[in-house]
């Protein structure tokens, strides 16, 4: 099997950076909300409920979004799905700019987590359709950086409109990469698996031979994903039958521990979250905030360097121990009364909880949904685990405040620990090592 040239992986990169751009737009969509919504609630008199609704109906648009998109992207393409998503991203960071009441918010804010939706199901598959084996962890890993890269914008955003709380100019700013993706985006091949699924044999082999070490290697590959698919139309029932069962058990069960360790609650809360540390003005919060984003980058890199090498569950152990352990002592922390020492407690222990997290189930859970399903399936199945991890992480995020109400801070985050704990115990069980195999393989190491 021939190496890819540099210009090949120097290719590879720009597409997969392109396609993740809806990864960027989805990290900062879901964090801006963390520093908007203190300057939201000064122009509009909201109550709890409210502000849980603005800051949740992201998750429950993305919920119908993410089941809608896996089942489109089979039908039409990977491609097709990724442009509609951004067309979404423009209409929404437009609305919510304009935004003249709650409802008008609560409604953008839906409208833009179906964008998130659609190209969370989308974006991971077609770029680990294009990828080949050895660096297909790497480069889809490159949207949760993205992720991570929207997220600390958000951020940095917040800090720079603290002191004019042009909390209209944050959301209208989402409108500049979603124009970027659609129309770099429109030049792009479509995903060769799904050319090879509808019969487009030429049109695949010509886009494989450009992103394979050799032509023949791009031919044994068409050959390969000919020999474990036919042209069969994509059914529900399979992707819930005994065939992709195992499949869609360690898919779900990734990505549903991805949220409910507490992760959105993090993102979509530090501020509020360093604000019962003792944090007592918005900008130090929102600082504080920041390198929150800062670390969740810096630890999204390492991934990426890791993943193809060491493999996804040995990663997955440490991050998860990691988490559990800065949960269990982030809730300590909050247990006695607060003190300075309460604000410096709570803020190296969520940096190493976000570190944790970010080279471990933040990338991984997306990977491995990416990589393990049949491909006449795969949007279909892809849809069916992103609607999981959304409906996860609305029922998260919508009821963080009121635990916290009920269990107090720290057994709210003790919680989320022992949550964790079982997470350790599925992942063992359930989850496959995916490292160096190809999408085929891959599929008939999990066929029963």
């Amino acid at each position: 099997m021939a190496k890819e040239t540099r210009k090949q992986r120097w290719l590879l990169g720009v597409v997969s950076c392109v396609a993740a751009l809806g990864g960027l737009l989805f990290g900062y969509d879901t964090g801006v909300i963390s520093g908007a919504i203190l300057y939201i609630k000064q122009e509009f008199p909201i109550n709890t409920v409210q502000e849980e609704l603005i800051i949740a109906m992201v998750s429950l648009g993305a919920l119908i979004g993410a089941l809608s998109g896996g089942r489109l992207s089979d039908r039409f393409g990977r491609k097709k799905l990724v442009l509609f998503a951004s067309v979404f991203f423009i209409i929404s960071a437009i609305g919510l700019s304009l935004a003249g009441s709650i409802n008008e918010l609560i409604f953008w804010r839906f409208l833009v987590g179906l964008a998130i939706g659609v190209s969370s199901a989308t974006a991971p598959l077609y770029i680990a359709e294009l990828s080949p084996r050895f660096m297909r962890g790497a480069l889809v890993s490159l949207n949760q950086l993205a992720i991570t890269v929207g997220i600390l914008l958000s951020y940095i955003i917040g800090m720079a409109f603290a002191a004019t709380e042009a909390w209209r100019t944050m959301f209208a700013l989402a409108a500049i990469p979603a124009g970027v993706q659609l129309l770099i985006m429109s030049f792009f091949p479509e995903s060769p698996r799904y050319l090879v699924k509808y019969g487009f044999l030429n049109d695949a082999l010509r886009i494989l031979t450009k992103f394979r070490g050799s032509k023949e290697d791009a031919e044994l590959e068409i050959e390969h994903i000919q020999k474990l698919h036919s042209q069969r139309k994509a059914k529900w029932s399979e992707v819930f039958g005994r065939k992709v069962r195992p499949a869609l058990i360690a898919g779900l069960s990734i990505i549903i521990i991805q949220q409910v360790t507490g992760i959105n609650t993090i993102i979509y809360y530090a501020p509020t979250i360093f604000k019962f540390a003792g944090y007592t003005s918005d900008s130090a919060a929102l600082y504080a905030t920041m390198w929150v984003g800062i670390v969740n980058v810096a630890m999204t890199l390492a991934a990426i360097y890791l993943v193809d090498k060491v493999g996804r569950k040995p990663l997955l152990y440490a991050g998860l121990g990691g988490m559990i352990i800065s949960l269990f002592v982030l809730g300590l922390g909050f247990f006695y009364p607060k003190s300075e020492v309460t604000g410096i407690t709570s803020l190296i222990t969520l940096l190493t909880y976000i570190a944790s997290f970010a080279y471990s189930l933040g990338p991984i859970g997306w990977l491995l949904n990416s990589e393990i399903y049949p491909l006449h399936i795969r949007g279909r199945a892809m849809g069916v685990a992103t609607c999981a991890n959304w409906a996860s992480n609305f029922i998260i995020t919508a009821t963080f405040l009121n635990l916290v109400n009920r269990l107090g801070e720290a057994g709210t985050f003790w919680l989320y620990g022992a949550i964790g704990l079982l997470g350790v115990l599925v992942i063992w069980r359930f989850v496959p090592e995916t490292k160096a195999k190809s999408l085929e393989e891959i599929e008939e190491q999990l066929s029963p």
